[in-house]
């Protein structure tokens, strides 16, 4: 069975002019009624996307809008007890180094909407909610920005590892090596607060030896131009001694007034192993980004295939 991209959520890196992270739980008050809810959630949800990408689409040749969601692995097992569940799926723990740590936080449904309008993005969110407000409290909500030229808030052009477009597909979507949950994928989400006055106060070449690049030009500086835990060093993973590749995203977000400024980073992919080893390099070898930001939280998320959607609206899961 072959990876089909046309059946997956939209799990690929296009950040939007705006964005929406959002991170529900829960209430556990009654398991049949979430299930109902879910049940036809799965089910309205995509016909949610396609009125709006209709209706988005006197604005553009093309409507921006991107969805995807997921569980996390607490939710499968409250939703669906008698599903198979994807092989990595697991509950993100906190992970940890010699002087920093990942925090994990809680979270059940996770979303992730963009669009270049938004209205859209206000709607999908707005829509979706009628559904789960009943089942759900709101465990965290981030409104995120494209930055100039597509750079991350500090300054950087952001994903110039990721795989080209043509290749994303084999490495954000699972596939036949677990049939089920083939054309699904991984999702990480995590919240990074920075302080921007430390990052600031540095001058631009100790900058790009921080990052591993140039700044304007977005060039690799050579390994001896590096800082030894230069952010591209550290957050590389290459067991046996070939470099893994995900799905990335850095989605700054900002309260500029009150100083409340980061980084959301999104990573979709194929295995759940990949983007853990690349968080515990980081934490190993202290990546510089951590000692002038504060981890807010992370999760991990199964984000089903369409199919599987369709039979979760039908409620295949639960017989």
């Amino acid at each position: 069975m072959a990876i089909t991209p046309s059946k997956a959520q939209d799990v690929w890196k296009d950040v939007g002019e705006h964005v929406q992270f959002t991170v529900l739980k829960l209430t556990r008050h009654n398991q049949a009624l979430a299930q109902e809810a879910i049940q036809e959630f799965a089910d309205r949800s995509q016909a949610i996307i396609r009125s709006l990408r209709i209706r988005d689409s006197h604005l553009a040749a093309e409507s921006g809008l991107k969805v995807a969601f997921g569980f996390s692995n607490q939710a499968w097992t409250y939703l669906f007890p008698n599903a198979a569940k994807p092989s990595e799926l697991e509950t993100y723990q906190t992970l940890r180094g010699p002087e920093y740590s990942m925090p994990a936080t809680d979270g059940d449904i996770f979303f992730h909407i963009r669009a270049s309008n938004e209205a859209v993005v206000y709607e999908a969110q707005t829509q979706f909610m009628r559904f789960l407000k009943n089942i759900t409290s709101v465990v965290d909500e981030t409104k995120g920005f494209r930055y100039f030229e597509g750079r991350a808030i500090i300054g950087f052009i952001d994903g110039t590892e990721a795989p080209a477009i043509e290749d994303t597909a084999e490495y954000a979507l699972i596939g036949d090596e677990d049939a089920p949950f083939i054309n699904g994928s991984y999702a990480f989400a995590q919240k990074w607060q920075h302080n921007m006055d430390f990052w600031h106060n540095l001058k631009t070449e100790e900058q790009e030896k921080v990052i591993g690049r140039e700044k304007f030009s977005d060039l690799e500086l050579a390994d001896e131009d590096k800082y030894h835990n230069a952010h591209n060093v550290a957050s590389k993973f290459e067991p046996n001694g070939e470099e893994q590749k995900i799905i990335r995203m850095n989605v700054p977000f900002s309260n500029p007034a009150s100083g409340k400024t980061g980084t959301y980073f999104m990573g979709y992919s194929r295995h759940w192993h990949i983007i853990k080893g690349m968080l515990q390099n980081m934490l190993d070898q202290s990546d510089f980004l951590l000692s002038f930001s504060d981890i807010l939280s992370g999760q991990l998320f199964f984000i089903p295939s369409r199919d599987l959607l369709a039979a979760i609206a039908d409620g295949d899961l639960n017989k």
